[in-house]
């Protein structure tokens, strides 16, 4: 179970008969490094070296606060009178030192450890840093010590076994290292070992087994190894036994479930396996919090859990458990969470989620997850009747169906409901409306129909809402604009229309998505979409909309992802999206833009991803910049586009000549290019003009171009020995020239092979010889199309890179050619 904060308190009490506060033991004066008592005091240690040594302390310290609620503390004689100290009655020493949550900084003065007499030291909630000084191991009558919620560091002085009075030592949220100390099993007065949320490794110390006075033990949130020790059955006055969020292997030992006295066994977040024991309610009957959420846990949820009539927590969450929620539910009335979520629990039948209604006894329910299960049944009515305080509500995942019951809208203090991932039906109740609390609404990938109700307008509370993949029709709701705590808007995948209200881009907090996308929504693109200033991506695409995109789109400055594909925008590329430096993913495909692509694009450093395919775009594409090193990119359907250098159709025909005929020595090797140099007999002259075309329009030349990566390579072999270009009108967003020699190959290559290179096939002769066989061109061709196919495949990643296809091409070309007649290799 997660750690609360520690509340403020020194651990004092007056004792009556000496006027000396205690924490309610015997006090023992002094202490010596054996142990033994010592009945008197150096005569140099008093209440004027206490006052010293506080005053010294002070020095190394700043507060946030003002005034320093420190700063008086050498104002006056006495230091029984400064804020936080604490004396015994006489006056006579230092006994308690409480500075916690005043917003301290800077490092513990190793003078702390003059305050001999000490019993007490709080420093809880403040911001110390630095190490403990070693010279707190001289407080020998130390009873309590509480540095939690600082930024300690390094490791624990060694020697802390000297303060054998200690019964309380709590270290939680600091940045403390090292392995957890063996000799912590020679403090025998232990009862309070609070460790969590550092960095301590290495394995849990099965000596700790040693210290039978011990009642809590939290090792949470740290990097621990090993198993849970089988010695820690003996701490039979345990009652705490955190190791949340560490390493820990193995399985829970039997011994850890006789401890009658566990009211908190959490175990979370490890790599634990084995069955949770079926009686394990039974062994354990004290048991208020039990946590085994996030490991490997098989078997089923044990049923005597729900015999535990004074349980508030049970987690047993991401783990392998199945079989079907056991009965008994209705007998935990302080059950607070419920968490069973992602296991493998199963129901059945009408009523497979009875069980929801046994938890309407449990009226302190805050949390109810069921998530991530194969729970069949409909939601019933009753859910409404569920606790008042329930806050959480997970059913995502599983198989429900039916309509959802009206009744929820009484669940008034929700703030999550997660219902996505289901086979609900029928339509969202208005009555969702009336959960004013509510943050998250997720009603995605279900079945559900008919409009959005306005009334989700009235959640002005709501940080996300996901209505994706659902049927919904009709409009987008104008109360929408009521979010103004928005972060998150999803409605795509659905049916809904008309036009995007512009009152609903005006919401200040959307930050992270708003997806529209897979609509039927039509009309412009509203001036408002620059209100969306902190948005990171907005997915629009796939939809009905026209007009032309807003100059005011280069006002969302957070944007990576813009995403306007499939839709009916026209007129220029704005120029400001060279203004969103962050911008990662550009989608502006099948639209009907028109102009030129904005140089400016090139300056848009971090840009992984650009499709302006199946456009109206012309002249030519920018050669700079970021267009050196797209990962991905998309052109084709450009019809006015120069892919190459501009110019017109016949001298585009020219170039495809000039690449089957030319030689382009160490960069474009091609396998035909030998016969077909003997065969068209082209001179020197002729050649070495068609390489410097070559070097020009493919990014081979000193100045690189977006045409000399290896996509453009790939597609430009493939339509060099297909003889379809890439713009065909036949091609789509879905079927581009890749995808199309990808449904024929290998089987049926000769379907989609350009036919004059067939009929050169086998004709190619050398002084009357010829040079190769058919079969071996046909090889040739069948492997020059799969070095094509590879530089273009549609994931960037598993592309192949410019050099291994040249060197792919190059080794084709040797195998082409090797025993020919007078050709050099």
């Amino acid at each position: 179970m997660e750690t609360g904060r520690p509340m403020r308190s020194t651990g004092l009490q007056a004792d009556r008969s000496t006027g000396v506060h205690t924490t309610g033991r015997p006090v023992v004066l002094h202490c010596s490094v054996t142990g033994r008592p010592v009945h008197t005091e150096p005569a140099t240690l008093n209440i004027t070296t206490d006052k010293e040594a506080l005053i010294s302390f002070m020095s190394s310290l700043s507060s946030e606060s003002s005034p320093n609620p420190i700063s008086t503390w050498a104002k006056t004689e006495s230091p029984c009178n400064w804020t936080g100290v604490l004396c015994d009655k006489q006056g006579q020493r230092v006994v308690g030192l409480d500075l916690s949550g005043l917003g301290l900084s800077g490092t513990i003065s190793p003078h702390i450890g003059n305050l001999s007499s000490l019993h007490s030291l709080n420093l809880q909630n403040n911001h110390f840093t630095g190490a403990i000084p070693h010279e707190i191991t001289k407080l020998f009558k130390l009873r309590v010590v509480n540095m939690s919620l600082n930024q300690i560091e390094g490791v624990l002085p060694p020697n802390i076994s000297h303060c054998k009075e200690l019964e309380t030592l709590d270290l939680m949220e600091n940045r403390i290292t090292g392995k957890i100390p063996e000799e912590f099993s020679k403090l025998t007065r232990l009862e309070v070992l609070k460790l969590g949320k550092n960095r301590f490794y290495g394995e849990i110390p099965s000596s700790l087994a040693n210290v039978s006075s011990l009642t809590t033990l939290n090792f949470g949130t740290n990097t621990l190894s090993g198993v849970i020790p089988d010695e820690f059955g003996r701490l039979r006055k345990l009652e705490e036994l955190d190791i949340t969020i560490n390493n820990i292997t193995g399985t829970i030992p039997n011994s850890i479930y006789n401890i009658t006295s566990l009211v908190n066994l959490a175990v979370a977040s490890n790599d634990l396996r084995g069955e949770i024991p079926y009686d394990v309610g039974d062994k354990l009957p004290n048991l208020l919090v039990f946590n085994f959420c996030f490991n490997k846990f098989t078997g089923r949820i044990p049923g005597s859990l729900h015999n535990l009539t004074r349980i508030r927590v049970i987690r047993v969450a991401h783990n392998l458990l199945e079989g079907n929620v056991p009965p008994g539910l209705g007998n935990l009335p302080f059950l607070e969470m419920y968490n069973i979520g992602f296991n493998r629990i199963v129901s059945s039948g009408e009523d497979g989620l009875s069980f929801i209604t046994s938890l309407t006894n449990s009226s302190h329910l805050k949390f109810l997850a069921i998530d991530g299960n194969h729970l069949e049944g409909l939601i019933p009515e009753s859910i409404g009747n569920l606790s008042k305080a329930l806050s959480k509500l997970y059913m995502g995942g599983n198989r429900i169906h039916g309509d959802i019951p009206v009744s929820i809208g009484r669940l008034t203090s929700l703030t999550l409901l997660n219902l996505s991932s289901n086979l609900i039906s029928g339509e969202i109740p208005t009555q969702i409306g009336e959960l004013k609390e509510l943050q998250m609404l997720g009603l995605a990938n279900n079945k559900l129909s008919g409009a959005v109700p306005k009334s989700l307008g009235n959640l002005s509370k709501l940080n996300s809402i996901d209505l994706s993949g659902n049927s919904l029709l009709g409009h987008v709701p104008s109360s929408f604009r009521n979010f103004q705590s928005l972060l998150s808007m999803d409605l795509s995948n659905n049916k809904l229309n008309g036009s995007i209200p512009k009152e609903c881009l005006n919401l200040p907090s959307l930050s992270t998505v708003l997806n529209l996308s897979n609509n039927f929504l039509s009309g412009p693109l509203p001036e408002e979409i620059g209100s969306l200033e902190n948005v990171v991506t907005i997915d629009i695409s796939n939809n009905l909309l026209s007009g032309q995109i807003p100059n005011s789109i280069k006002d969302c400055r957070s944007l990576e992802k813009l995403l306007l594909g499939n839709n009916r925008f026209f007129g220029p590329i704005p120029k400001g999206l060279a203004e969103i430096k962050g911008l990662e993913r550009l989608d502006l495909s099948s639209n009907q833009l028109s102009g030129s692509i904005p140089e400016d694009l090139q300056e848009l450093q971090g840009l992984e991803y650009l499709n302006l395919s199946f456009n109206n775009l012309e002249g030519v594409v920018p050669r700079d910049g970021v267009f050196r090193n797209l990962s991905s990119f998309h052109l084709e359907g450009n019809k006015k586009l120069c892919y190459l250098a501009c110019g017109s159709d016949s001298h585009r025909k020219r170039v495809k000549k000039v690449i089957l005929t030319a030689s382009v020595p160490a960069i474009l090797v091609m396998c035909f290019v030998v016969g077909l140099l003997l065969y068209l007999r082209k001179s020197k002259a002729q050649i070495t003009e068609h390489v410097e075309v070559l070097d020009q329009e493919y990014g081979l030349g000193e100045k690189p171009s977006i045409a000399g990566d290896a996509y453009s390579f790939g597609v430009m072999l493939l339509e060099l020995f297909t003889g379809m270009s890439p713009t065909h009108e036949s091609f789509t967003a879905d079927l581009n020239l890749p995808r199309w020699v990808q449904s024929f190959f290998p089987e049926n290559l000769v379907q989609v092979l350009d036919s004059e290179l067939l009929k050169l096939s086998g004709n190619v002769y050398n002084e009357g010889q010829s040079i190769t066989s058919p079969e071996r061109e046909y090889d040739c061709l069948t492997k020059v199309i799969e070095i094509g196919l590879s530089c273009t495949t549609d994931v960037p990643d598993g592309r192949l890179s410019l050099r291994l296809a040249l060197h792919g091409l190059k080794t084709v070309k040797q195998n082409l050619l090797k025993q020919t007649i007078g050709i050099t290799v």
